[in-house]
């Protein structure tokens, strides 16, 4: 069952190889991730699983790694060949950073359905008697004039409502996030949040909103549950 889990971003600058001069600006944010992975350590889980978005529904075990080849660094996160995508590889990175190792990984392509998801995180959250889960993803891409994507006003109601949630630890109201809603508004993180929520229905677990910012124009949330 499902015992731990933590919410992080998956943006490229979290790395401080690609920000560089401005890594100093999403210190706060590595260091609120560090605090939510670190207590997946705590929590003694029998198995750690990293979930996030990817090219298709792919699974990898603990040897998998990636790389920032696609922006232009050699460097590498965990064992060659790079198979891990964006979102995964961030995900061993921040594990690693205090201290973890993931057991495995799960990465779901945008247009997973939220009951395809649902499904996922309950086969995850059965893999072991304590298993914790490191979940990547980024809201709404269409926040403001700065954002990636043109504007949108459905785009920081969405993720009000998505940090309301994860604060909460409420995984029935990320199971009813809006796979069509999200795609409109650039949200990057839907379909690996819906697979926590079906990992975590009938966990009763309590939530903590460690970081809710748009630094850069993207929703970007840390969370941790237990």
């Amino acid at each position: 069952m499902l015992i731990a889990a933590a919410v992080c971003p998956h943006p490229p600058v979290l790395f401080p190889e690609i920000a560089q001069g401005a890594a100093p600006d999403l210190d706060g944010l590595r260091a609120a991730c560090d605090r939510a992975v670190a207590r997946l350590g705590d929590a003694r889980a029998e198995r750690l699983v990293v979930v996030g978005r990817g090219p298709a529904e792919r699974r990898f075990g603990p040897d998998a790694g990636g790389d920032l080849a696609d922006f232009g660094l050699a460097l590498g996160v965990g064992p060659a060949p790079a198979v891990l995508d964006m979102a995964a590889t961030t995900g061993r990175w921040l594990a690693e950073r205090v201290g973890l190792t993931p057991d495995g990984y799960l990465e779901v392509p945008a247009d997973t359905a939220p009951e395809r998801a649902a499904v996922l995180g309950a086969e995850i959250a059965g893999s072991a008697e304590r298993v914790a889960l490191l979940v990547t993803g980024d809201g709404s891409a269409r926040r403001t004039e700065h954002s990636p994507g043109r504007v949108d006003d459905r785009a920081v109601p969405h993720d009000d409502a998505v940090a309301e949630a994860l604060a909460a630890a409420d995984q029935a109201r990320l199971a009813a996030l809006d796979p069509v809603l999200a795609g409109d508004l650039m949200v990057a993180g839907r379909a690996a949040w819906q697979v926590l929520a079906g990992a975590a229905a009938g966990a009763s677990l309590t939530g903590e909103l460690l970081a809710y910012e748009a630094p850069y124009g993207v929703g970007y949330f840390v969370a941790a549950w237990t």
